[in-house]
């Protein structure tokens, strides 16, 4: 089962267990809530909404906050010296579908767990890890000499000298025929 639903504007097909990347929204990460603003409701029995299915949802859970990879906005008008950059990132949120309600009231629910990806616990992890190394391996860490090929210099002339004799060409000697004719 899935279904079609609106969110700022955008349509998206929800499937349980997938994700999805909205417009941002303002919610806390990891909240659950329900989406009302059900267009279509697919599977065994489709259900087309006028403009919204009645009594269909779809349960989701914030998963990630975040901005969007850079978009440049370039503007140019040739031989007048008019040049303009600009940078744009979208913010969105990510969306777990946790489950999809129809109008007759079947659920499929996700097999799969949500992952949430809060960037504050991911910090305090990587703190912790940090602090929790041992002294003793932190100075084996720092006082290994990194280990250096030695470069042979034998391979290296031979190849210089190789290098040389190729490039050496017997140049034909050079014979200038000069015919001169005499006009009468």
């Amino acid at each position: 089962m899935y279904a079609i639903i609106r969110s700022g504007g955008n349509q998206f097909k929800a499937e349980p267990g997938k994700t999805l990347r909205v417009n941002s929204l303002d919610t806390e990460l990891g909240k659950e809530f329900d989406i009302d603003q059900v267009l279509f409701v697919g599977g065994e029995n489709a259900v087309v909404g006028t403009p919204f299915v009645p009594k269909a949802k779809v349960r989701v859970i914030v998963t990630q906050h975040g901005r969007e990879t850079k978009v440049i906005v370039f503007k140019k008008k040739r031989r007048q010296g008019y040049r303009r950059t600009r940078g744009f990132r979208a913010d969105f949120t990510d969306l777990f579908v946790l489950s999809v309600t129809g109008a007759d009231g079947k659920t499929a629910k996700a097999d799969n767990k949500p992952n949430i990806l809060d960037p504050v616990a991911i910090a305090e992890r990587k703190a912790k890890a940090a602090v929790a190394k041992p002294k003793d391996i932190e100075k084996k860490m720092t006082t290994k000499e990194p280990v250096r090929k030695a470069a042979s210099k034998k391979k290296s002339a031979k190849k210089r000298a190789g290098a040389k004799k190729s490039t050496k060409k017997t140049a034909a000697p050079n014979k200038k025929t000069t015919a001169t004719k005499k006009k009468a």
